[in-house]
């Protein structure tokens, strides 16, 4: 059964007969369907019932009703409401504008808009560069989607890709202090998105663009970080990749392995495995493979995506045929961002000793941590309730928190290998250990490193 995640947490709101052992009784029966209580409060005491609050963690909603019927059946006892806690949390949205400045007089309003606001308007209308000094283009980043590769769900639509879209907005606020904005588009054209975003960034000073099925993102990526003059930045390939690197960086540390010597499985070669597998070249990585549904790459193969032709052009140097598990057969690293159960024990046992495993498929991984973990000496997933979460959020919101600090207008690979550098350097090496290869998202270290990183090596507008 997979555990219990504050995905899927409920309350119950329950109504008991006083008695010394209804809490104690009521956690039992939670407990008893395997979800794992959260918090137990009595919100109401009354000299013949009370009311006690229950939150507790599941694993989806089947096991949020089997947790409510089996409180229900305790004797005396009902269960009055069940709440989702993950819906309630979303009601309303989760983000919204502030103001940064007073408005709470005639002469306030006077300055911040008519009459005062039309000497800014001229100033930067003879100086579009003042934008950045006196409009909000300065700390604010749309976050762009057209809802085709919604997490692990897919092609859901921009209207459904709008809560992730909104988290990545909050998350770059908390992490970073940057202003972001969702910008959810009802488009699948490729030209149509490419015009839309040109549009509007005049408002914005960097795009990034979520959630845009491949071999789509690239196109877009490319031609609007050649026709903008502000930064773009596909997190679901190159975020993805920073972390990624960050982690292997200090798991190498671990098992004493050098980048340029270890062979590397990839499994997954959309926009996060060629991204990672780019990276990983660019850090000094030369022995790599990389598996698309089909099987593995082939040296020198030919392919109509551009892409694809790439790593047939880049990777397999060693010219192997064959499938995915043929393919971990003595490599020292995998690393899959595609599909749940790839893998099994077997495959693990046939890789090299002191091997590394990046299962990262969400919600379930290509092969189960406590399996790899038999045989690996290091295992990371994508999932927040096993050790080595390996998450964009450590990538991102200090990736464009040192890109407008800088006013870089362009991205390249320095800034990428940078900022995997200050990931993997957030932990000391006293710190390091196989179940801590990659540091908490909440760490505040965290972002600063990466901004710093970042902005020391970039290139300023003009």
């Amino acid at each position: 059964m997979a555990a219990p995640s504050p995905g899927y947490s409920i309350s119950l709101r329950v109504e008991t007969p006083v008695s010394f052992t209804a809490t104690s009784d009521i956690a039992t029966a939670v407990a008893g369907t395997g979800a794992a209580v959260t918090g137990l409060d009595v919100i109401e005491s009354h000299h013949r019932y009370m009311t006690v609050a229950v939150g507790c963690d599941t694993v989806d909603a089947a096991h949020a009703e089997r947790v409510r019927e089996a409180v229900d059946a305790i004797e005396g006892i009902t269960v009055h409401e069940v709440t989702d806690q993950t819906f309630q949390l979303h009601e309303g949205g989760k983000i919204e504008t502030t103001l940064r400045v007073p408005l709470r007089t005639r002469d306030d309003l006077s300055r911040a808009y008519t009459p005062g606001v039309a000497r800014v308007c001229r100033a930067i209308a003879e100086d579009k560069d003042l934008a950045r000094l006196y409009t909000i283009k300065k700390n604010t980043v749309a976050v762009v989607t057209d809802g085709t590769a919604v997490l692990g769900l897919g092609d859901i639509g921009p209207e459904a890709a709008m809560p992730v879209m909104e988290g990545k907005a909050a998350l770059f606020k908390q992490f970073a202090g940057v202003d972001a904005w969702p910008v959810a588009l009802d488009t699948k054209d490729t030209e149509e998105i490419i015009s839309i975003v040109k549009a509007i960034a005049p408002a914005y000073g960097g795009i990034n663009l979520e959630d845009i099925s491949a071999p789509r993102c690239f196109e877009i990526e490319a031609r609007l970080r050649e026709e903008l003059d502000i930064p773009v930045f596909h997190d679901d390939q190159h975020g993805t990749a920073i972390v990624v690197q960050a982690a292997l960086t200090n798991a190498l540390k671990i098992t004493g392995k050098k980048i340029e010597d270890v062979r590397i499985a990839v499994a997954g070669v959309g926009a996060a495995g060629t991204a990672i597998i780019k990276l990983l070249k660019a850090s000094g990585a030369r022995h790599i493979v990389a598996a698309g549904r089909a099987g593995i790459i082939e040296r020198g193969s030919q392919h109509a995506d551009a892409n694809r032709q790439w790593l047939a052009d880049n990777t397999n140097e060693e010219r192997f045929s064959g499938s995915l598990k043929e393919a971990v057969v003595g490599r020292d690293v995998f690393i899959g961002v595609s599909a749940p159960n790839l893998l099994d024990e077997t495959d693990v046992a046939a890789m090299n000793e002191d091997s590394i495993v990046f299962a990262m498929s969400n919600p379930d991984p290509e092969v189960h941590p406590a399996t790899a973990s038999k045989h690996a000496a290091i295992v990371a997933t994508g999932r927040s309730d096993f050790p080595n979460q390996i998450n964009n959020v450590l990538a991102f919101p200090g990736f464009f928190r040192g890109l407008l600090d800088a006013e870089a207008s362009d991205i390249t690979d320095e800034m990428l290998v940078v900022a995997a550098e200050a990931i993997a350097g957030t932990i000391t090496d006293e710190e390091l250990n196989p179940s801590f290869i990659i540091p908490s998202v909440f760490d505040p270290e965290v972002s600063l490193r990466v901004a710093a990183a970042v902005a020391a090596v970039a290139t300023p507008r003009g």
